[in-house]
């Protein structure tokens, strides 16, 4: 009785150069389910740095920079996770260098990261061009602004009054109020023309004393200018805490696909990443 032994078929040649988009996509699944739910509980604790709500005016720089900082942090634990499944599930490279393996892992982690960035980016387009042609269909162009959202606390002091009927529609009011209000944070400031143009609409529409609709329109002129400053400098910081999340998001997307190809072959992590290899050490030290 003979037993033929099996004949294994030797592994696959995969050149250093060449993707494979199985492990990126894979990497890049995972590191947008992450982002998600990071994104997610940052906001339900309270972190964000913009907000249509007129108590966001309230919050100190610190919550700004704090938010700032979660973000970043989310950002480098969702693309170095993504880079790592695609480092550790990647392929082995035969006949090349580890220097070229190690640039090929690199180069799955970015390949992780871009496609991360574009599927998050064409879902907020998605998103955000539903929402514009919504809005748009059920509101006609006179009766929108722009500045409801930013400024609809103003608008509801502006034309506040205890003897309107409930059922009266003041949204095209509203809607030319808003838009006269953006004027007031130029440099030149509210012209003459539309202060007294709001005057009178206050008049006509709250039945105040003529002195009276002048204090509340330059109150409410006031608090726009000052809410609308403060919505230009949490743009700004989230824009530059976006930015800064990318950028060092797909630096840890790199490190992490090298990492994870360095396990995936049983070698040791680089030496720029001599602390993270202390686990590797303690387990050499049990055996």
């Amino acid at each position: 009785m003979t037993v033929e032994n099996p004949v294994l078929a030797p592994p696959a040649v995969v050149a250093p150069g060449m993707v494979q988009w199985s492990p990126v996509v894979l990497g890049a699944l995972a590191a947008a389910a992450l982002s998600f739910i990071m994104v997610t509980f940052g906001a339900t604790i309270g972190l964000g740095v913009t907000s249509s709500s007129p108590t966001w005016r309230d919050a100190s720089a610190a919550l700004w920079i704090l938010s700032g900082i979660y973000l970043v942090l989310q950002a480098v634990l969702s693309f170095g996770f993504g880079g790592y499944i695609a480092g550790r599930m990647r392929a082995p490279v035969t006949a090349a260098t580890s220097e070229d393996v190690e640039r090929a892992d690199g180069a799955h982690g970015l390949a992780v990261w871009a496609l991360a960035v574009v599927m998050g980016a064409i879902l907020a387009g998605l998103v955000g061009s539903a929402v514009l042609q919504r809005s748009s269909s059920s509101t006609p162009a006179a009766r929108s602004s722009a500045a409801e959202p930013l400024l609809s606390y103003e608008l509801d002091r502006l034309f506040r009054s205890a003897r309107r009927a409930p059922n009266v529609d003041m949204s095209a009011e509203r809607a030319e109020a808003g838009r006269i209000l953006l004027t007031a944070s130029g440099h030149n400031g509210m012209s003459a023309d539309d202060r007294a143009y709001l005057v009178q609409q206050v008049v006509a529409t709250t039945g105040l004393a003529a002195a009276d609709a002048e204090r509340r329109v330059d109150s409410v002129v006031a608090n726009s200018a000052a809410a609308i400053a403060r919505s230009r400098h949490s743009t700004v910081i989230l824009a530059f805490s976006v930015a800064t999340a990318l950028l060092l998001g797909a630096v840890a997307a790199w490190a992490a696909a090298c990492a994870g190809g360095r396990h995936r072959d049983g070698a040791p992590l680089p030496e720029w990443m001599a602390h993270a290899n202390a686990f590797e050490r303690r387990r050499a030290v049990v055996r």
